[in-house]
C-alpha cells in the first residue's frame, strides 16, 4: 500500500502472475464513516500457440463458393484477425471475398485469379503484443466446365431466422454472408421500424451491420436481403436488448442536514431484466447495522426524519442483475453555524446614473440569518422608497441618482450571533455622443474625415472603436483613428460602407453610424500619363562582406514622377525563380547601399512607381555570392506546453533560408524546471518546429531556450522563454462549499479556490452543476432539472438564478482547467423559501340570480408555498363603464367557491380573486358577470320602429310591424343566457315575462300537496306502530343515545345496524383509511385523511406515513387516480347533512 494514499502496489517480478489473479475491493474508513468501492477483477492476457497443423490444398471449381477457416487458438482478450499473403500485404477484399467477424474469409464464388499457396491467417494478441499465424492454406481454381449462374444462398447464417441478445450501451453487429453467381449484393431493413440513422453504419461491403450505444428502442426483428438478377433471398435476425443496471436521476447524493430535520437518499436505477436494490451502511447490510428510529428505508429511498446529531454515516446502494451491478457511496452529514456575511467586504458597486443599483449581502448561518442595511449614520434601516430590500439579502435602488451613493452596512442576525459588512455605492455619469459621424459623398483619391465626440463620467477610462460594416477596420495604414475621429486618406472604391464609433467605458457605451459614398473624381482635361519605363543599367560597386551597392539609371517617367524605386533580389540557391522586396528609395534617388545576408546568391531588379502605377521591372543584375557565416539571430515564438500530463512540448518559429546564414541548419533546444534545476538540459535537432520533452512532472514551470546552430558556429545567446508541463485533470473538490438562499428564486453558493498544486493545470475556472429535487409542496410533483452555470476565472463564489420558490434543490460543485473537470464537491441540498402564489388556474361564475352568484375557483398551478387563503375584491361597473366601490372578502385556502348576496339586480360586476401565501399575495384573476334582470326597460314606439337601449350589454335594438304581430329584435354581448324582454302595446297594460315561482296560484298549489303528503307519512307511521317491536327497534332501545353509538373499525359501520354487504365500498372509491368520517368544512390537510398529494410527504418535507392511516399497500391498489364514487359512510353523512 502506497503511505497516503489507498493505491495497492503488487510486485508480480518474482512470481507468476496467475497467482494474484482474483477480485479486489477497496474499503476506506475514517471516524465519519466507512466507504467501499467497486469489485476491481484482475487476470492475466494469455495469447496461446496455434496447433501444429498440416492443410491440404483446397481444389475446387470456377464459380462455386469457398470458405478458408482461421479458428485462432482463444486468447484474453480476444486475438484479433487478419489475412496476409507471404509479403505480409493484406489480402484484397470486396463484395465477393470477405472476412466474417469470427475470422473466416468466404468467397461467395471463386475465380480463376483466387488460385495462389499463401493464404495465411494472423491473430494479434493486443495486451501481450504478440502475432501468431497459421499454416499457409493452398487453393487451386480449375475453369474445366463451367458452372450456371445460380440464386443466392446464405453461408452464414444459416436457415430463415436466427436471433441475437446485446445489451443497452454496447454495439451490436450482425452479417449476413451469401453465395451465388454472379455476386450477390447485400441490404438491410428493420421490420419493426428504421433503422437509427446516426448510429448506423455498414462495413464489409454492406455485409455488416454496426449499431453503436444500443438502446432499448433498437430491440426488433432485422432483415438482410442478398440479391442478383436471378432472384434473392431473406433472413431475419431477432435482436433482444437487455440491459445492466443503470441510473435513472444518477447515483444518490451527499447529504447535509441540520439536527432534527429532514431528508431523502434515492437510489434510482433501471435495468432489464428489473435489477433488485440493497443498502448497506458504513459497508455493513442496514439490515444487519444499529437501528435508528429516524431512518426508515422503503426500496431505493432511505427516509431520514427528526435527525439527530451523531448520526453521520457513510450508505451503500447496490443495484444488481445478472449483467452487472452498481455501487455508490453517499455521506449523509448531521451541522449548526453562526451568522456570516460572504459578500466582499469593502467592496465597491459602481452603477450609472438613472439605472438600477443592486448591493448584495451574501450571507450563511443556520437559523437562516435576518438582514437588515443602514446608511451612513446608521439611523433608521433601508427598508422603504427609494430602496427595495429582497429576501436574498440584496438592496436594491431601482433609479440609481447621485445621492445615494455612499457607505452601506448590512447586518445579518440569527439566534447564534451577529455579523456586519460594509460596502459602497458609487453612481456614475452616463457615456453620450455629442457630436455624431455625419454622411459623407467623397471623391476617389481624396481623403474623408468622421468625426464622434463623446461626453462621459471622468472617473471611468474611456476606449473608442472605429467599425466598417459590423467588423474590424482594415489593416491599411491610410485609416487613422485619433480621440475623436477618424481619417481615411486616399480614399478608393473599397473603402465605400458604414463606419460606426462606440465608446465603452467599464460600466456602458454609446455608438453612432455614418455612410460613405465614394465618387468618380470629375475628369479634366490633361496631358497622358502611364507609368514610367524600366530602370537600366544596374551595376553593383563598393563590394563587402555584409554589403553592396547598387546603382540604376531610371526610364521615362511619362508625364507623371517617379515616386520611389522598389529594389528586388533572387536567391538562386535557395528560392530560384523566385524575387523577394528588399528595400525601396526615393524617386529622386539612383542609387542605395543593401544590406545583405550570409550564404546567399543575390541577383537585384529595380521597379520605378509614379501615380500611375509601378513600371516594368529591369533586366537582373549579375550574381552576387555572400559568405557563409554562423547565425545572427534565434528562433523566434518559442513556447512550451503539454500534450499529456507527463510531456513539455517546445516549439519554435524555425528561420528561414535567408537567416540560416550557412548550411546545416540546427536547433539546440534547452530546458530546465524553474526554480529547482540549475542545470540545463539540451539536445540538438534537425531543422523542425517542435521538440517533445517526456516523463515531466504534471503541471509545472520550465525555463526554455532554443538557439540556432549550423556548420560555421552558434546564434547569439537566446532569450529566456516560460512553459507549463502537460495539465492532467484536477484531483481535489473545492473545500468549504457554502450555499446562502437570498430569496425565493435566487442562492449565491461560496467555496474555496483550490491550490494550483490540486487544479494541475491552468485553472479556467469552476463549475457548479445544480438542480431541483422536488417542490416543498405536495400537491406539486417531483422535478429533476439539471443545470450548469460557469464561472471562468478564479472565483470564489456565484449566483444561481431562476429557482423555484418554495423547493428542494441540490448542487455540488467543479474546478476544471485546460485538460477537464475535476471531482464533484460533496453535494449539498437548500431549500428555497416561500413566494407569492402564482395566478388561480380558473374562475368562473354560476347561479346567478336576482341578488345573488356564486364564485368558483381552481388553487393556482403554482403555489410557491402553502396558501394562507383567497382575498376576493368585487365592485359595479355603470352603463359608462365606470368602476364604482369596491368590496373585499377574506376567503380561507381550503375554500373554493363562494356565494355573494344582497347584489343588486340587472348590474354588472367585476371579480378579482388572488391567492396568498405567507410572503403576499399573487397576481389576480378576473371575470365579469352579470346578475339577472328584473326588467329589460326597453321601451318601444311601434309607429316609430326604433328602440332606445338602456344598458351597455344591448345594442342595435329596432321592431317591425308585420301581419302577425311585432318582431323585436337587437344585439348582446352579454354572458347571460336567458333575455327578458318588457313591451308595452297603446291602449293595453304592459305584459312582461315572470318567474313562475313568485305567483301566488302556484305557491299556494305547492303547500296544498306538501300538506297532503305530511298527512299520508302519519297515517302510515301510526298503522307501523301497531304491528310491534322489530329488531332493530329492539336494539335501538338497548342503547341509551344514539348519537353517541360507535362506528366499527373494520367495515366503518354504525353498530350493529348495518349489515357488511351493504356498506362495502363502490369499486374505485375511496373511504378514509382510519376507519372514521371527516367534516367536509375541515381546514386540517387531506393527507390527515390519507387523500390528495402523493401521500408521501406532508409541506416541510417529513414523511407523514407514520401519522396517516394509508398505507402504502391500500395507495399501491387504489392509485392516484381512482374517482372518487360515494361509498355508504359518504351517503349517511349526506343524509345527516340533510336532514
Amino acid at each position: 500500500m502506497r503511505p497516503r494514499s489507498g493505491t495497492l502496489v503488487v510486485d508480480i517480478s518474482g512470481e507468476k502472475a496467475e497467482h494474484y489473479e482474483g477480485v479486489y475491493q477497496c474499503t476506506a474508513r475514517n471516524e465519519h464513516g466507512t466507504a467501499v468501492s467497486n469489485n476491481i477483477v484482475i487476470r492475466q492476457s494469455r495469447s496461446p500457440l496455434w496447433s501444429k497443423e498440416r492443410n491440404e490444398p483446397i481444389v475446387v471449381q470456377e464459380g462455386v463458393s469457398l470458405v478458408l477457416q482461421c479458428r485462432p487458438p482463444a486468447g484474453l482478450p480476444p486475438p484479433i484477425i487478419f489475412w496476409m499473403d507471404n509479403n505480409f500485404q493484406r489480402l484484397p477484399q470486396s463484395s465477393r471475398v470477405s472476412q466474417a467477424l469470427n475470422g473466416d474469409l468466404y468467397f461467395s464464388n471463386v475465380l480463376k485469379e483466387d488460385s495462389r499457396n499463401d493464404y495465411i491467417c494472423y491473430a494479434r494478441f493486443p495486451h501481450t503484443q504478440t502475432i501468431q499465424q497459421k499454416q499457409p492454406i493452398t487453393v487451386r481454381v480449375l475453369n474445366q466446365a463451367p458452372v450456371d449462374e445460380r440464386k443466392p444462398t446464405f453461408l452464414i447464417p444459416s436457415g430463415p431466422s436466427s436471433s441475437k441478445m446485446v445489451l443497452r450501451g454496447q454495439v451490436l453487429e450482425m452479417e449476413c454472408i451469401a453465395e451465388g453467381l454472379p455476386t450477390p449484393e447485400i441490404s438491410w431493413t428493420k421490420v419493426s421500424g428504421d433503422l437509427p440513422a446516426k448510429r448506423t453504419s455498414f462495413l464489409h461491403y454492406q455485409k455488416t451491420l454496426r449499431i453503436v450505444n444500443v438502446s432499448e428502442s433498437d430491440s426488433g426483428d432485422y432483415r438482410c436481403t442478398a440479391r442478383n438478377r436471378l432472384g434473392s433471398v431473406h433472413h431475419t435476425i431477432r435482436v433482444a436488448v437487455k440491459a445492466a443496471p443503470y441510473w435513472i436521476s444518477g447515483p444518490p447524493r451527499n447529504l447535509v442536514l441540520a439536527p432534527r430535520e429532514t431528508g431523502l437518499l434515492i437510489c434510482r436505477a433501471s435495468g432489464t431484466p428489473k435489477p433488485t436494490i440493497t443498502w448497506a451502511m458504513n459497508g455493513i447490510p442496514i439490515e444487519n447495522s444499529p437501528k435508528d428510529l429516524s431512518r426508515k428505508v422503503e426500496d431505493d429511498t432511505v427516509m431520514f426524519t427528526d435527525v439527530q446529531t451523531g448520526s453521520s454515516a457513510v450508505y451503500q446502494c447496490n443495484v444488481s442483475n445478472e449483467y452487472g451491478y452498481l455501487l455508490s457511496n453517499a455521506f449523509v452529514n448531521v451541522l449548526s453555524e453562526p451568522p456570516r456575511v460572504l459578500t466582499q467586504a469593502n467592496k465597491v458597486y459602481q452603477v450609472i446614473r438613472n439605472h438600477r443599483a443592486l448591493i448584495d449581502c451574501s450571507s450563511f448561518g443556520s437559523p437562516i440569518p435576518k438582514i437588515t442595511w443602514f446608511k451612513e449614520s446608521r439611523s433608521s434601516t433601508l427598508d422603504g422608497d427609494p430602496y427595495i430590500l429582497h429576501d436574498n439579502g440584496t438592496l436594491e435602488v431601482h433609479v440609481a441618482q447621485a445621492r445615494n451613493s455612499g457607505k452601506y452596512t448590512c447586518v445579518a442576525r440569527n439566534t447564534l450571533g451577529i455579523y456586519e459588512n460594509h460596502v459602497y455605492l458609487e453612481v456614475k455619469e452616463p457615456t453620450r455622443i455629442l457630436k455624431q459621424p455625419e454622411y459623407k459623398v467623397v471623391q476617389r483619391g481624396r481623403s474623408v474625415e468622421f468625426e464622434c465626440k463623446v461626453k462621459h463620467d471622468p472617473s471611468l477610462i474611456p476606449t473608442m472603436t472605429w467599425l466598417k460594416d459590423n467588423g474590424e477596420l482594415p489593416d491599411d495604414e491610410r485609416f487613422i483613428v485619433d480621440s475623436d475621429s477618424l481619417t481615411i486618406a486616399d480614399v478608393i472604391e473599397n473603402d465605400e460602407g458604414v463606419y460606426t464609433c462606440i465608446m465603452n467605458t467599464s460600466l456602458d457605451h454609446d455608438s453612432a453610424s455614418a455612410e460613405l459614398t465614394v465618387v468618380e473624381a470629375t475628369p479634366t482635361p490633361a496631358v497622358a500619363y502611364d507609368r514610367p519605363d524600366a530602370p537600366t543599367d544596374l551595376e553593383l560597386t563598393d563590394q563587402r562582406e555584409r554589403s553592396v551597392q547598387l546603382t540604376w539609371t531610371p526610364g521615362d517617367e511619362h508625364n507623371s514622377p517617379i515616386q520611389k524605386f522598389l529594389i528586388q533580389y533572387e536567391d538562386s540557391l535557395h528560392h530560384r525563380g523566385h524575387w523577394h522586396n528588399l528595400t525601396e528609395v526615393p524617386g529622386t534617388k539612383t542609387t542605395a547601399r543593401l544590406k545583405l545576408s550570409p550564404f546567399i546568391h543575390y541577383t537585384f531588379r529595380v521597379l520605378a512607381l509614379n501615380a500611375v502605377g509601378l513600371s516594368h521591372p529591369s533586366f537582373p543584375s549579375r550574381m552576387y555570392k555572400t559568405n557563409a557565416a554562423a547565425p545572427d539571430e534565434n528562433p523566434t515564438g518559442v513556447e512550451g506546453y503539454g500534450t499529456e500530463h507527463d510531456n513539455l512540448v517546445i516549439t519554435w518559429k524555425p528561420l528561414s533560408g535567408l537567416q540560416s546564414n550557412g548550411p546545416g541548419l540546427q536547433y539546440k533546444v534547452m530546458w530546465r524546471q524553474k526554480e529547482v534545476d540549475k542545470e540545463w538540459t539540451s539536445v540538438t535537432v534537425a531543422n523542425v518546429s517542435k521538440f517533445v520533452v517526456s516523463g515531466t512532472p504534471t503541471f509545472v514551470p520550465y525555463e526554455l531556450k532554443v538557439q540556432a546552430v549550423n556548420e560555421h558556429g552558434t546564434g547569439p545567446e537566446p532569450a529566456i522563454a516560460h512553459g507549463h508541463s502537460g495539465e492532467d485533470l484536477p484531483v481535489a473538490a473545492p473545500d468549504n462549499v457554502q450555499v446562502l438562499v437570498l430569496n425565493s428564486s435566487l442562492a449565491e453558493v461560496h467555496w474555496d479556490p483550490l491550490p494550483a498544486k490540486a487544479i494541475r493545470g491552468h485553472l479556467k475556472g469552476y463549475k457548479v452543476y445544480y438542480w431541483r429535487e422536488r417542490s416543498l409542496h405536495k400537491h406539486n410533483p417531483h422535478h429533476v432539472e439539471k443545470q450548469i452555470l460557469t464561472f471562468s476565472g478564479n472565483h470564489s463564489h456565484g449566483m444561481l438564478p431562476g429557482l423555484h420558490p418554495f423547493s428542494l434543490y441540490s448542487f455540488n460543485i467543479r474546478v476544471y482547467n485546460g485538460k477537464g473537470e475535476g471531482p464533484p464537491s460533496p453535494s449539498q441540498q437548500f431549500e428555497t423559501p416561500e413566494g407569492v402564489p402564482g395566478i388561480p388556474s380558473s374562475l368562473i361564475i354560476t347561479n346567478p340570480n336576482l341578488d345573488s352568484l356564486t364564485l368558483e375557483w381552481a388553487p393556482p398551478h403554482d403555489r410557491n408555498g402553502r396558501l394562507t387563503g383567497y382575498t376576493l375584491k368585487y365592485q359595479p361597473v355603470n352603463n359608462s363603464n365606470e368602476l364604482g366601490p369596491v368590496k373585499e372578502v377574506a376567503l380561507p385556502a381550503n375554500e373554493t367557491s363562494v356565494t355573494l348576496l344582497n347584489l343588486k339586480y340587472s348590474t354588472r360586476y367585476k371579480f378579482y380573486l388572488n391567492a396568498k401565501t405567507v410572503r403576499g399575495a399573487g397576481p389576480a384573476i378576473s371575470q365579469e358577470a352579470v346578475t339577472i334582470m328584473d326588467e329589460a326597460l326597453i321601451p318601444i314606439d311601434v309607429d316609430v320602429g326604433t328602440v332606445r337601449p338602456v344598458t351597455p350589454a344591448f345594442g342595435n335594438v329596432s321592431s317591425s310591424v308585420g301581419e302577425d304581430g311585432t318582431l323585436i329584435s337587437w344585439e348582446y354581448w352579454g354572458p347571460e343566457k336567458n333575455v327578458y324582454v318588457e313591451y308595452i302595446v297603446e291602449n293595453t297594460v304592459a305584459s312582461r315575462q315572470v318567474d313562475i315561482a313568485t305567483q301566488g296560484w302556484f305557491i299556494g298549489l305547492m303547500c296544498a300537496i306538501a300538506l297532503l303528503i305530511l298527512i299520508l307519512l302519519i297515517i302510515c307511521f301510526i298503522q307501523r306502530n301497531k304491528g310491534g317491536k322489530y329488531p332493530v327497534k329492539e336494539k335501538e332501545d338497548a342503547h341509551t343515545d344514539p348519537e353517541f353509538q360507535p362506528m366499527k373499525d373494520d367495515d366503518c359501520t354504525f353498530g350493529e345496524y348495518s349489515d357488511n354487504e351493504d356498506h362495502k365500498p363502490l369499486k374505485g372509491s375511496r373511504t378514509p383509511s382510519n376507519g372514521t368520517v371527516k367534516r367536509d368544512d375541515s381546514d386540517d390537510s387531506l393527507v390527515d385523511y390519507g387523500e390528495g398529494g402523493d401521500g408521501q410527504f406532508n409541506e416541510d418535507g417529513s414523511f407523514i406515513g407514520q401519522y396517516s392511516g394509508k398505507s402504502a399497500s391500500r395507495e399501491t391498489a387504489e392509485g392516484h387516480e381512482s374517482s372518487e364514487a360515494p361509498s355508504p359512510i359518504n351517503a349517511m353523512n349526506s343524509l345527516n347533512s340533510f336532514v
